[in-house]
């Protein structure tokens, strides 16, 4: 028998249950680290960006949008999926015009992070735009957007009334209040 490392999980069968546009759901059959063996459901993403965009004057670019799993709207930074081969910076520049309207003349990494590690693969890249200014508005044809500018304390009012709910934004808004914190 193959010896696994201490906490690791021994894929012996996969198989695909579904396959869309936009994810994969895999069925694995796995060894456990103590022999026994379970199964998993997994969730295949290609990674996708989000973009922090300041204005000139201080505000926040968001994105109201309805989400389907969720039944409802919320309020979020821009974002979308990684198309094959797009680096995530590309992503991200794209994504910002498409959604809002704005462009940056730069962007910078700020983080990378694992969206929902238990179940899904998907690998997040949090970009800061950089010299944002009006560009053209370009949602994509089945993607119904509004555009909404908020303040750093707006933005928390928002999470505090949870029409700001996702993890991407939250960590953003953190990261943005941090750096705020620091220059004082």
């Amino acid at each position: 028998m193959l010896k696994l490392r201490k906490l690791e999980e021994q894929t012996i069968h996969s198989r695909t249950l579904f396959e869309g546009r936009v994810i994969r759901v895999e069925l694995d059959e796995v060894r456990l680290p103590n022999g026994e063996t379970s199964t998993r459901e997994l969730v295949r993403h290609p990674g996708a960006v989000s973009v922090l965009a300041v204005t000139e004057e201080g505000k926040i670019v968001l994105v109201r949008q309805y989400r389907k799993p969720l039944e409802r709207e919320i309020l979020e930074l821009p974002a979308g999926k990684l198309e094959p081969g797009e680096e995530p910076a590309d992503c991200a520049r794209r994504e910002l015009e498409e959604e809002t309207g704005y462009r940056a003349t730069e962007l910078t990494h700020l983080v990378s992070f694992y969206t929902s590690p238990g179940f899904a693969d998907e690998l997040l890249h949090l970009y800061e735009a950089q010299g944002v200014s009006e560009g053209t508005f370009q949602p994509d044809e089945d993607e119904f957007v509004e555009r909404v500018e908020l303040t750093l304390e707006e933005a928390f009012e928002r999470v505090k009334s949870g029409e700001i709910c996702d993890a991407k934004t939250v960590t953003a808004l953190y990261i943005l209040q941090g750096r705020e914190q620091r220059a004082r």
